[in-house]
């Protein structure tokens, strides 16, 4: 729009997609905000989905089920942009979705739980790194297991703090939570 309230000349697509590259997060979900555009929300997709794809590898330890759930989260967040309301970055908000929509799926999957383990031993090569693949499985496993084993929301918390390096008051922050609850 023009200062006198006119419509100003269009910009082309290639010259809008770079201005729109050129926002920063808030000013980008605002102008997303005033007007719903799927190429402009692919920005944030492109900023974010590595992101938001290993928080989901984190929790679920599944590639396909990340990948799933990523484009589901993407699709909520696309959908439900309009409740956002900048009091936190996006970014926040985002992993917010991120870590309830994982956290959900996998209680769901614990009440239908068959236990499968992913396993995949490493069966060529010479001997001794046949054996260290074979060791470095096992601890995987039993890791996977002692982490399979927790309550899904202290799973999350291990993984934010030892595997995204998160502090204390950034999780406070994605969780809602205190600073003893988090601790």
């Amino acid at each position: 729009m023009t200062s006198k309230g006119q419509p100003g000349p269009k910009v082309p697509i290639r010259d809008q997609a770079t201005k729109d590259k050129a926002l920063n997060d808030e000013e980008l979900v605002a102008e997303l905000q005033r007007h719903m555009d799927a190429d402009r929300f692919g920005v944030l997709y492109d900023r974010y989905s590595a992101l938001v794809f290993q928080k989901c590898l984190g929790m679920t330890r599944d590639r396909d089920l990340a990948k799933d759930l990523t484009h589901d989260i993407f699709l909520k967040a696309f959908v439900n942009l309009g409740k956002f309301d900048h009091r936190s970055k996006f970014g926040t908000w985002l992993y917010r979705i991120t870590y309830n929509y994982c956290l959900d799926h996998l209680r769901k999957a614990q009440r239908r739980r068959t236990d499968d383990i992913d396993e995949h031993p490493v069966k060529d090569g010479l001997a001794e790194d046949r054996y260290e693949a074979e060791l470095l499985a096992l601890r995987a496993e039993r890791l996977g297991a002692v982490l399979e084993a927790l309550d899904p929301e202290d799973r999350a918390l291990l993984l934010m703090k030892y595997m995204e390096d998160l502090s204390v008051k950034e999780m406070m922050e994605v969780l809602e939570l205190g600073e003893s609850a988090v601790k």
